[in-house]
């Protein structure tokens, strides 16, 4: 059994030989643990500093993506070089590494295929009220509609078996972390949590400006993926409330039309009628996005049994990957 702990990493020189030092690099039940970095566009001396940690595999990007981007690197490289379960970590030192046991035994016991881990946000000191409350809030309604029992849905300290993996497909360019677990949730992918442990506050989160901006990305990011899995329930709920809201107005207008005063409601009887036609048209495309859905599924089905395939055997050196110049423990490698 083989773990690759992947490490998304912008500008982080500073804090990341804290965090590959934290990490076990021998598990009971696992034969290699490795750790792959994700460079996202670093300005900084964070890939000198990865090679002189013994890191085993780098990928590169010319400038910065995104931690989406990151996100789906580092799990299309941690397949292909042969893993069998990936943890995903901050390289700012949030989590303790030595919780990495934890939070994979449940998945090498064969319980689970992804396992968030929990850092109790509520007794995290350096995290204000507005924040624990939104991340109170937040994990609340993305439990609900992922129809999961996640209690700390934002936390990036995760593990995924291979199959889980394999079955990822992440459309964000904000943030893996709701999106995943929407979309286990809803591919009934086993998903269970643990308790883990957190260092202190090293810098500021660089993912975000303020909460106001976390909570409106945030939110687009819930509403588009709920969208793409349960299409005719938001299509025919909206569709529902405007066209009680149609038929409202135009009983109102009856009512007043009965009474003698139906000429000065005459506007009650256009926005009745637009409403109307909106909520059927909304009701209509619930069911053309509802068949586009089955669609996706099925092409996910496919992408899901090509990719199974085409990874069945771990890359070796080839020309997409080189030796670093200055390797410090065994044979390492870069992916660009």
């Amino acid at each position: 059994m083989k773990l690759i702990i992947q490490i998304p990493c912008l500008n982080e020189e500073s804090t990341l030989p804290l965090t590959i030092r934290d990490i076990p690099r021998k598990i009971e039940g696992l034969s290699k643990v490795e750790i792959l970095i994700i460079d996202d566009g670093s300005t900084d001396r964070t890939v000198d500093i990865a090679k002189q940690l013994g890191v085993d595999h780098i990928v590169r990007f010319p400038k910065n993506k995104g931690l989406a981007e990151a996100f789906k690197a580092g799990i299309d490289a941690s397949l292909k070089l042969g893993a069998d379960i990936i943890v995903n970590t901050d390289a700012d030192n949030q989590y303790k590494g030595s919780d990495i046991p934890k939070l994979i035994a449940p998945i090498l016991r064969g319980e689970y295929d992804m396992i968030v881990g929990d850092r109790k946000t509520d007794n995290i000191p350096h995290f204000s009220r507005t924040k624990k409350f939104f991340q109170r809030f937040g994990s609340s309604v993305v439990r609900k509609l992922s129809q999961t029992d996640v209690p700390d849905t934002t936390s990036g300290f995760r593990a995924y078996s291979r199959d889980a993996a394999l079955r990822l497909n992440i459309v964000s360019e904000f943030t893996y972390t709701l999106e995943t677990i929407i979309q286990a949730g809803h591919k009934k992918l086993a998903v269970g949590h643990v308790e883990i442990g957190t260092n202190g506050k090293l810098r500021e989160s660089r993912l975000f400006k303020g909460i106001t901006n976390y909570m409106r990305r945030s939110a687009k990011t819930i509403i588009r993926i709920y969208t793409m899995y349960r299409p005719m329930k938001v299509f025919v709920l909206a569709g529902a409330f405007s066209l009680i809201i149609g038929l409202l107005l135009g009983l109102r207008f009856l009512y007043f039309l009965a009474s003698g005063s139906g000429n000065g409601h005459i506007q009650s009887l256009i926005l009745a009628a637009v409403l109307m036609i909106i909520g059927f048209q909304l009701g209509t495309l619930g069911l053309i996005a509802d068949l586009i859905s089955n669609n996706r599924k099925l092409l996910e089905e496919a992408l899901y049994r090509v990719r199974k395939i085409e990874l069945s055997q771990p890359i070796n050196m080839d020309d997409n990957y080189e030796s670093n110049t200055q390797p410090i423990q065994g044979s390492k490698k870069q992916i660009s």
